[in-house]
C-alpha cells in the first residue's frame, strides 16, 4: 500500500494533481444548485481530509530522506560527531540540549577564528 501512497502523494504535489484538484472543486460547486449540497459537502470534507494524510506521508518521506543525506554527510566527515547521527528519533529535551551545544560550540569557534570563511 505504501508505494500507491507515495505515487498518489507525489501526483498531488505536482501542476497535474492540483490541476485535477482544482477540476473537482469546480464540478462540486456546480453541483450545488441541483440539490446536491450535502453529498458536495460530504464529498469534499472527505477529500479533504485523504488529501491531508497524503500530504503528511509525502512529507514524512522527504524528511526521512533529508535525515538519511545529513546521515551519510555526517558519517563522512572526519571531523563530525556521530551522535548526532539518529538525533531525530530522539525527545524534544535531548534535541534542545544537542542544539544549544552545537550553537555553542559554532559561537566558540567564531570567538576563536576556528571557524570556515563565511559568505
Amino acid at each position: 500500500m505504501d508505494p500507491h501512497l507515495f505515487r498518489f502523494a507525489g501526483f498531488l504535489s505536482r501542476p497535474p494533481g492540483f490541476y485535477l484538484l482544482m477540476a473537482a472543486l469546480i464540478v462540486s460547486t456546480a453541483l450545488v444548485p441541483f440539490g446536491l449540497t450535502d453529498i458536495v459537502t460530504y464529498g469534499l470534507s472527505v477529500a479533504a481530509i485523504l488529501i491531508t494524510g497524503v500530504v503528511l506521508i509525502q512529507g514524512y518521506r522527504d524528511t526521512a530522506a533529508i535525515h538519511a543525506k545529513l546521515d551519510e554527510i555526517v558519517l563522512s566527515l572526519n571531523s563530525a560527531r556521530n551522535e548526532v547521527v539518529g538525533l531525530e528519533h530522539a525527545d524534544s529535551k535531548e534535541i534542545r540540549k544537542a542544539l544549544k551545544t552545537i550553537e555553542r560550540e559554532a559561537q566558540d569557534a567564531d570567538d576563536t577564528g576556528l571557524a570556515g570563511p563565511t559568505e
